[in-house]
């Protein structure tokens, strides 16, 4: 799970994994909201669900999942980050949810449940930090704490579809290209799309999956710039270091008057995908 890669990326929490800071998981939360929860809505969850968050960041999800199970649902959330879980425990409590709702820290590959505890599980923006090992660990776990019949729904990003304007058009897919070469991160986000194979591969029966383009047009709302920007220079400082384009030292300082995504035509846009699948009702 922990690739020597990580801290590359930045923004790391506890564990040591890139993006998985409160911060950063937030930022990305509020430029995508709209769109993330149209995916979420999708999921098939329905009222009186006990439905797990595995892998609830921060709890973004949180009040959306319970609004969707209801009074008579249910909603259980774990974190690998054990200060994630902690502050989404405290949000929860804040926001006095619909239902009953708990949250606690422990691993995707060893979660703390007995067999098909849940009626559904939904993960974000999470299996992007597993090898294809780990996401077959993790995806035979989720199916052993989901009842038969019950649904499994993943969603994540697809750095396919990273691209940004004014720029090289080729100039993301060249960093994926050469970050993604070796083992770690990079390739993990680049997987996405391949998801509803590893469900069908898991067992999971009645596959369905889809991508979508996330947009972001000049202006960018203020949520959009304080997650692109800082993404950006990220990639930026990687692909400098690998003697890649020179122009992306334009995208290197988030606070430049000259970045591009402050340019009036400034664009930038990511790819998601929701693979959503069935518990079997014979043995998994």
């Amino acid at each position: 799970m922990l690739t020597k890669d990580h801290k590359d990326w930045g923004y790391t929490s506890s564990t040591g994994l890139g993006f998985t800071h409160h911060t950063i998981v937030d930022a990305h939360f509020r430029a995508c909201e709209k769109l993330y929860l149209a995916l979420l809505g999708q999921a098939g969850f329905h009222p009186g669900q006990h439905v797990l968050d595995a892998g609830c960041g921060t709890g973004d999800f949180l009040p959306h999942l319970a609004a969707l199970v209801g009074s008579e649902g249910r909603v259980t959330a774990i974190d690998l980050a054990e200060e994630n879980a902690v502050l989404a425990a405290d949000r929860a409590d804040t926001w006095q949810l619909t239902c009953p709702t708990d949250v606690r820290a422990a691993s995707l590959l060893d979660l703390p449940y007995p067999d098909d505890t849940f009626d559904a599980a939904w993960c974000a923006n999470t299996v992007q930090y597993l090898d294809d090992h780990e996401l077959a660990s993790a995806l035979a776990e989720l199916m052993r704490v989901v009842r038969p019949g019950g649904t499994l729904a993943i969603k994540d990003l697809d750095a396919h579809l990273i691209t940004a304007r004014p720029a090289d058009p080729y100039l993301f897919a060249d960093f994926f290209r050469a970050a993604g070469a070796e083992p770690g991160y990079a390739r993990q986000l680049l997987r996405t799309r391949e998801l509803d194979r590893h469900l069908k591969r898991a067992g999971l029966t009645d596959v369905r999956q889809q991508a979508i383009l996330i947009e972001h047009h000049a202006p960018l709302t203020p949520a959009a710039q304080d997650f692109y920007k800082a993404a950006c220079a990220q990639l930026a400082r990687q692909a400098l270091a690998l003697g890649l384009s020179g122009t992306w030292q334009r995208f290197a300082d988030p606070a430049d008057p000259a970045h591009p995504l402050d340019d009036p035509d400034g664009y930038i846009s990511e790819g998601n995908v929701l693979a959503v699948g069935t518990v079997p009702c014979t043995p998994h």
